[in-house]
């Protein structure tokens, strides 16, 4: 199922890979460990915003469907999986 939030999280994702192609050609130049360290802080702060984004997503748009469409028990059992990931 694609979300209108999907083609936001791809370009989220897609950033997070670059800076890691980065992170690993800095590995191999033998770039100071501050530098590396602070760039795979941005591959994972770059990560961490996409599941979020995903995640409030689906908390927002799929939960609230299937509680209206009178499943809120299984909308209760999906929030619960998701939680765990937050």
């Amino acid at each position: 199922m694609k979300h209108a939030s999907h083609p936001a999280i791809i370009t989220r994702l897609k950033r997070a890979q670059g800076h890691l192609v980065a992170v690993l050609a800095m590995f191999e130049e033998g770039r100071p460990c501050v530098d590396l360290a602070q760039q795979l802080h941005a591959v994972e702060s770059a990560i961490s915003n996409a599941k979020r984004e995903l995640i409030h997503d689906q908390i927002e748009h799929c939960l609230d469907e299937r509680s209206d469409a009178g499943h809120p028990r299984q909308a209760l059992k999906e929030l619960k999986l998701l939680a765990k990931y937050l």
